[in-house]
């Protein structure tokens, strides 16, 4: 089976709300669960770019960038070509912080976004490596504050 490796870059994009951290979550189609947003980046752009950009089109809003939390790394089999591939993927995440824009602006790529309190978006995440991704930017944020 053919291996290729898929760079991508994303978000964990939060605001405050009566003293209360929110992160923004995405329902994507077709799978129907909720993740963090993140895509492929785009040749010519930075993993940041990338992770700025992703946020913006598949959650609707405009963020800026505070660091880098972690990459992460995973396998799968994608067989959307019609023969299978195995993939290694590797997701560059970063942790924002909520500018402007609505979570109702997202793509078609996306059923919903939507604003999570963190204890809430981490349980609903359907990877754990996402909800780490999480549980360090909440924590990089409380000791910034």
């Amino acid at each position: 089976m053919e291996t290729r490796k898929q760079v991508s870059a994303g978000g964990a994009a939060f605001r405050e709300i009566d003293g209360k951290l929110e992160v923004a979550l995405v329902l994507m189609i077709p799978e129907m669960r909720w993740q963090l947003p993140k895509g492929i980046i785009d040749p010519g752009e930075t993993p940041e770019q990338a992770a700025l950009r992703e946020v913006r089109e598949e959650a609707g809003i405009e963020c800026e960038l505070v660091e880098p939390i972690e990459t992460i790394e995973y396998w799968f089999v994608d067989s959307r070509s019609g023969t299978q591939v195995r993939i290694h993927k590797f997701v560059h995440f970063y942790l924002m912080r909520y500018v402007s824009g609505d979570v109702a602006d997202h793509d078609h790529e996306v059923a919903e976004a939507r604003w999570f309190p963190v204890d809430e978006a981490i349980s609903t995440l359907a990877f754990d490596s996402e909800k780490s991704v999480v549980i360090l930017g909440r924590d990089a944020l409380l000791r910034q504050s």
